[in-house]
């Protein structure tokens, strides 16, 4: 099999994330209910391209190649229609409609999982890390963020699997409905963020930081989500879930702007990254609140624009940049400045929405959810022009 033919199945996925991410632009104009949108963005944007990434990124971080080079192809018709399945749920399909999504979500994810761990099966700690000799001070951080991605895969799995139980009777981990999105939003997602960011960030900005950070950033949120997810809206517990958590995503936030800082280098998906921690910030923030006195339902939308969009949609923005950059592109409006823009139309827009969204202003909503759409447009053509490109040049 070749390295070529795995690359198109991957980006395959990565093209089907873009796909949802317009859908779920659209549904938020259109006034869709915010589980509508929780799971067109979670499970169809952020996911899809998630597990993109990381059929590419995980096993070079362990020193191994993938073993499975077709699970990619063998796991997107699972995952799309999962993922369909659960938008068509939760605009009110018949119950038996979630129950096909959940299940094919978890069989996708099982040939995920199944292929990642088999991948890395004699070095699941990623005690080799591909580090070169050239960056042999970054071994010890790299192997620190490698120790936290079997507890993200154990995170997905926990929370596919909590999908179909609620749905089926039986035994879950959790609630259901926002606890089980806190395990893979927060569990798995945001602690892929930071394991792979405190990886690839260092060598995209070519700065160090705090190790301090680092060493509290991860364990915070590799523990927060369970208890947040586990003692969902309840007790003591659930206040210490969202200290974790908010620890991780302000740790985080703050190592990224010492990069920035230390860094003399200004590439647009850095840009990204730093606006998405400082939505997440303002987040998990709201989350706080929500732990102490209580959600309210505007703010219920704002916290999950923040996190979902803010957060984790600007972060994989971010890294798409970096892995295919605007400014290569030889197609009419390519480059960055066209990609500056959409950063603005998406970060301006998500400011102008929860805005709305906090102060009742109904427009400032709607406007803002417009100029999101139109930023998540521009970066879908910049990506999808650029995958083209790469095609027509490797053919």
């Amino acid at each position: 099999m070749s390295a070529a033919a795995t690359t198109r199945r991957v980006q395959r996925l990565l093209l089907s994330g873009l796909g949802f991410f317009l859908a779920w632009q659209v549904a938020a104009l259109a006034g869709a209910p915010l589980d509508v949108q929780v799971a067109l963005g979670l499970y169809g944007f952020v996911f899809h391209v998630v597990f993109a990434k990381a059929y590419s990124l995980v096993p070079s971080y362990f020193a191994r190649e993938l073993s499975v080079p077709r699970a990619p192809a063998v796991q997107l018709p699972l995952s799309v229609l999962g993922a369909l399945g659960l938008v068509w749920s939760a605009l009110g399909a018949p119950a038996v409609v979630g129950t096909a999504g959940a299940a094919l979500w978890l069989l996708g994810v099982l040939v995920f999982v199944g292929a990642l761990a088999w991948t890395i099966r004699d070095n699941p700690s990623g005690a080799e890390t591909g580090t070169g000799e050239s960056k042999a001070d970054r071994r010890a951080d790299d192997r620190y963020a490698n120790a936290f991605v079997p507890v993200v895969l154990l995170y997905l799995l926990a929370g596919s699997y909590d999908l179909l139980a609620v749905r089926t009777g039986l035994p879950t981990l959790t609630v259901g409905g926002p606890a089980t999105v806190h395990l893979f939003a927060a569990g798995t997602a945001a602690l892929l963020v930071f394991a792979v960011g405190f990886r690839l960030l260092p060598r995209l900005l070519v700065a160090t930081p705090p190790r301090a950070l680092v060493l509290v950033v991860l364990p915070a949120g590799a523990l927060g989500p369970a208890l947040l997810a586990g003692a969902f809206l309840d007790g003591t517990l659930f206040r210490v879930g969202a200290i974790l958590e908010a620890l991780a995503v302000v740790g985080f936030a703050a190592a990224l702007a010492v990069l920035f800082v230390r860094s003399d280098r200004r590439r647009v998906g850095g840009y990204a990254l730093l606006v998405g921690a400082f939505a997440g910030t303002l987040g998990v923030l709201l989350g706080l609140d929500f732990a102490f006195r209580g959600p309210t339902p505007a703010l219920v939308d704002a916290h999950a624009r923040l996190n979902l969009l803010g957060f984790l949609g600007l972060s994989v923005v971010g890294v798409t940049y970096h892995f295919y950059p605007p400014g290569a592109g030889r197609f009419r409006w390519a480059g960055d400045r066209t990609a500056a823009l959409t950063l603005w139309l998406l970060g301006g827009g998500l400011a102008v929405e929860v805005v709305g969204l906090t102060g009742g202003v109904g427009p400032a909503v709607v406007l803002g959810r417009l100029l999101v759409l139109l930023g998540a447009l521009g970066y879908v053509y910049l990506v999808t022009g650029l995958l083209r490109q790469q095609r027509s040049r490797g053919a």
